[in-house]
């Protein structure tokens, strides 16, 4: 790996997020499915998520937070050369959704493509596309999570459909110029002998969609819930000490955590570990469910509104999802 020097680093100049207004209760899955508000609140921390009304896509919910993060960059979306949306719910498999983002928010000048990496997947995007602003390839980039998992969510089953919620957030990308401010380092892995505990099965090359993958409900998503929440918690902390350590940091240093949003047990968990007092790490999972791609941002703004973050502050992003896929950012806040 090579890291970006300070002179090249890359800053958050703008963030903004975005939700549907229709919101899924707990009490509206009683209804639904054999499951009840102490369950879901007990075993993942989640009270309600915010679900797409039918004809909205992903690059639907990506369009608004995106528009929103230029305009809080003070910049228009001619100055943007660089679109990476990171998505595990594009609007169909091609053209991509950055495709579609570019014409929808009016970007003449930009290129850019999806980045599938579930749940790690804001983190691996962020991370490439503040690589590309330290190598001088981009001058403004815009990174985009987005998610629309209601798409992929089987209402008949217990297991995945509290966990899920739709959204989208997007952060602007520039140089630093100088300032201490900036993505400051990164640590990516994938284990890809993880990749059938947390999946989609069909719908792709291996198995295209046909009557019996439709019959047989294998376009939803699929997860072996044990399995997925021991590795999470084991690599959630790796992944955290082996990016301080190398920065020489203890996590006391820490400001602020912004974890991924998959389960309140798995935060506080490999938190404990890590020795992170609980006002040092942002939980958001209880308004807005699992939204994938876009649980960081949506926990970073939350924590932007909130006053919990000021200039300087080192911030630390980590998630763990499908593949697996594991990813944390060190940044100071600027």
């Amino acid at each position: 790996m090579v890291k970006p020097n300070s002179a090249g680093r890359a800053r958050i100049a703008g963030l903004a997020t975005y939700v549907p207004p229709r919101v899924l209760t707990n009490a509206d899955l009683e209804k639904m499915v054999d499951t009840s508000d102490e369950w879901i609140m007990q075993r993942v921390g989640i009270r309600e998520r915010h679900v797409v009304d039918p004809g909205v896509a992903t690059s639907d919910l990506a369009k608004e937070a995106a528009l929103t993060a230029i305009e809080r960059a003070g910049v228009t979306p001619a100055d943007i050369d660089l679109i990476l949306v990171a998505t595990t719910t594009p609007d169909m498999l091609f053209p991509s959704t950055a495709c579609l983002l570019q014409t929808k928010i009016g970007a003449p000048r930009a290129w850019g493509y999806d980045l599938s990496a579930a749940c790690a997947g804001f983190t691996y995007a962020l991370t490439t596309g503040a690589a590309m602003i330290a190598s001088g390839a981009s001058t403004r980039a815009l990174v985009v999570g987005a998610d629309v998992m209601s798409s992929i969510i089987d209402y008949t089953d217990r297991a995945t459909c509290v966990l899920f919620g739709d959204g989208a957030g997007a952060v602007v990308l520039e140089a630093a110029n100088g300032d201490s401010a900036g993505v400051i380092d990164f640590e990516h892995y994938i284990d890809g002998r993880g990749g059938s505990a947390l999946c989609m099965p069909a719908g792709g090359s291996r198995m295209p969609a046909s009557k019996e993958t439709v019959e047989q409900r294998l376009h939803f998503v699929k997860q072996e819930g044990q399995a997925v929440f021991k590795y999470a918690v084991r690599n959630f902390e790796e992944v955290c000490r082996v990016l301080l350590e190398r920065n020489g940091l203890k996590p006391c240093q820490v400001d602020l955590l912004v974890p991924h949003q998959a389960n309140t047990r798995i935060i506080l968990s490999a938190t404990e570990k890590l020795g992170l007092p609980r006002d040092k790490v942002v939980i958001n999972i209880d308004r807005f469910g699992n939204t994938t791609a876009a649980t960081i941002p949506l926990a970073l703004d939350d924590a932007v509104r909130a006053g919990r973050l000021k200039r300087g502050d080192l911030v630390l992003l980590a998630a763990v999802g499908a593949g697996f896929t594991v990813g944390a950012v060190l940044l100071r806040w600027g």
